[in-house]
């Protein structure tokens, strides 16, 4: 999909979509566009190959989010799930990259990727919950793969590359004290704009003790969080991606 810049604000420009995968626009209350990602399947598993490729025109502004948690459930042996998201950010132009949680499953084989590019004028935030395994289920992760790759360039430039890898017990992994120390729920944010400098030190107090924002250059802040669970990540990142998006955080992110 792509956007352009109109007199009336962001609209659609093109749009292919096939398979499982679903966007959905609801209806505009400001010059930004609003996309939700649907996965009718209910969930990534084994085998299973999810790819979105967005891209904001010049002078756009478009907000990404999903209609709910995505579940990364049971693999067969050998068989790996794999989503795949590349993002363009053209000149003056800003993309909001807010999914709600995927959360991991026993079992559970998931390799996913985000590949952003930003030319030199544009803005991005982008936000990636991770829930391991469902606290309130009593689920625990002994036996789970997941690999995940974050990569921002601008202007073909590297900015930000960001990897985790986890196999196995999952749920040992986390208890380590240098490690996550029993948390059961992560997120990372990413928020590159002229004013990320001014922004951390809002958000700075806005942080628990399990979690932590940088300024990395002139321009790009860095949040780091641990949860104990689900719910307690969300009622911490709300009002913090309340703050970064003037209160337009998207409708799904509130049921």
């Amino acid at each position: 999909m792509s956007v352009k810049a109109t007199e009336r604000g962001t609209k659609l420009a093109t749009l292919r979509q096939a398979g499982s995968m679903k966007v959905l626009f609801p209806r505009q209350s400001d010059a930004a566009l609003q996309a939700v990602l649907i996965n009718t399947a209910g969930g990534v598993t084994g085998g299973d190959k999810m790819t979105v490729q967005a891209t904001a025109l010049p002078g756009t502004h478009l907000t990404m989010t999903t209609q709910a948690a995505e579940r990364a459930y049971k693999a067969q042996p050998g068989e790996v799930g794999r989503v795949t998201n590349d993002l363009v950010v053209q000149d003056d132009a800003r993309l909001d990259w807010l999914p709600q949680e995927s959360i991991l499953f026993e079992g559970s084989t998931l390799q996913r990727a985000l590949r952003v590019e930003l030319a030199d004028t544009a803005r991005f935030l982008m936000v990636e919950p991770l829930v391991f395994g469902r606290d309130a289920m009593g689920e625990t992760l002994r036996d789970a793969r997941f690999t995940d790759r974050i990569e921002i360039r601008r202007a073909g430039a590297p900015l930000y590359l960001d990897a985790l890898r986890l196999r196995g017990d999952i749920t040992a992994q986390m208890a380590r004290g240098n490690v996550a120390n029993g948390a059961t729920a992560m997120a990372s944010l990413v928020y590159i704009a002229p004013d990320a400098e001014a922004l951390t030190g809002h958000i700075r107090p806005m942080l628990p003790d399990t979690g932590g924002v940088s300024l990395i250059g002139a321009d790009m802040m860095v949040m780091r969080l641990l949860a104990a669970d689900s719910f307690v990540l969300r009622q911490t990142l709300i009002p913090i991606l309340n703050h970064l998006t003037n209160d337009t955080l998207p409708r799904p992110w509130m049921t």
